[in-house]
């Protein structure tokens, strides 16, 4: 028996009224085309950010670091890698990070975010583990106001597998000498068939499920991301929405201490990436129209359960991610101050904006701005930060749960 065509009121309604909807709907949600329908997408989107996350916009004063580019993993969307020795390859010295936050530091920045290439070499004593808590010891002995928003799913992984340990034994290690959260990088496609065409080296999606979750369990707060924009399907897309849905609800009902912050999504930018996926996917620069329709889809699906939603104005540019801002995301992201990955690959957003550039483009929709710290309470000048509301976490409000 064929199932009734869905309805786009019914779906919206359903939205609104704080129900998880179903990858079913997800997928028509995404089918939508005409001028009509998408003004509607946008309005209930609209509607579900004010209602969750309220008019402000706001904005994380960080600087990003990425330490390394020399990598053994071959993604076929990155232009950023390098061999050890090859021309442009770079591994910066811990004097040379001090250096950078420093100056991060003197331009009233609350965190560093700080990832790079899965470095073969990087060990200390034979440890990479050892690498890599010493490094976030020095910043957090030199800084430790910072808040270190450190090393993604990925990066856990290689530590892990490079030292022979299991990913708790890691993650408590790096909580233990100072890493406050994990950007919720290395998911690209939560889908393994699309993740053996764009990234066949990396994790599979199983693997950056269960290290999100594990480091829920252990206090450590993350992010989440979807490369979008390539190879990937509409169904893809959903199916890497309910599976990062599942994973907060997991936390919820487990009623773990830490959880998704944020959703970010990450259009893919060709312009110079490596040459087989790029002729693949046939764009140089992200589809606007199709993120700005995808951002509305994943405000309504991921729903109540991942309150804040970020562009990337690094890939949108900021006039671009300013319109994503109207289409269901609440937050403008950081001022980055540098920024290496996505810019090799060709975008033309930037690599960096100040607190001024971010406030005065948030005024221009005409709403109030906020600064916040990395897992959104309240920014104090005083240094003395306010507890996030419940909601700003992630968690569910006790009447909005099943």
């Amino acid at each position: 028996m064929l199932l009734a065509a869905p309805s786009l009121t019914a779906i919206l309604d359903k939205a609104l009224a704080l129900e998880d909807l179903t990858p079913r709907e997800g997928l028509f949600l995404l089918s939508l085309e005409t001028p009509e329908e998408l003004a509607q997408l946008q309005d209930v989107a609209n509607q579900l950010r004010a209602r969750l996350a309220g008019e402000t916009v706001t904005y994380v004063v960080n600087r990003n670091i990425n330490f390394t580019n020399i990598c053994e993993q071959h993604c076929g969307f990155c232009a950023f890698r390098r061999d050890a020795g090859e021309d442009g390859a770079f591994w910066l010295t811990q004097e040379t990070m001090l250096q950078k936050v420093q100056e991060a530091v003197h331009f009233g920045a609350t965190e560093i975010c700080l990832q790079g290439g899965l470095n073969p070499e990087a060990k200390i004593g034979g440890s990479s583990l050892q690498f890599y808590v010493d490094l976030i010891g020095a910043l957090k002995t030199s800084f430790p106001q910072l808040h270190l928003h450190a090393f993604s799913p990925q990066e856990i992984q290689f530590i892990a597998r490079q030292d022979g340990l299991d990913y708790r034994t890691v993650l408590t290690a790096l909580k233990s000498a100072g890493v406050g959260s994990l950007p919720g990088t290395a998911a690209e496609v939560l889908v393994d068939e699309v993740r053996r065409v764009i990234c066949p080296e990396k994790i599979d999606s199983q693997t950056w499920l269960e290290i999100i979750s594990l480091a829920h369990q252990l206090g450590l707060p993350t992010t989440s991301t979807l490369l979008c924009g390539h190879i990937e399907t509409p169904a893809q897309q959903t199916t890497h929405l309910e599976r990062l849905r599942e994973v907060q609800h997991r936390a919820v009902e487990e009623n773990y201490p830490a959880r998704i912050t944020e959703f970010i999504l990450l259009p893919f930018v060709g312009e110079k990436a490596p040459l087989p996926l790029k002729r693949r996917v046939g764009r140089n620069q992200p589809d606007l129209d199709a993120t700005l329709k995808l951002t509305a889809v994943a405000r309504l699906y991921l729903g109540r359960w991942i309150v804040n939603h970020q562009p990337s104005w690094v890939k949108l540019g900021l006039d671009g991610a300013l319109r994503a801002l109207t289409w269901g995301c609440n937050d403008l992201g950081g001022t980055l101050m540098e920024e290496h990955i996505t810019t090799l690959a060709g975008a033309r957003g930037g690599t960096g904006l100040t607190v001024n550039q971010l406030q005065e483009a948030i005024a221009s929709l005409r709403r109030p701005s906020a600064q916040r710290t990395t897992i959104y309470s309240e920014f104090k000048a005083d240094g003395v930060n306010g507890t996030p509301k419940p909601e700003s976490l992630g968690r569910v409000a006790s009447a909005c749960r099943h």
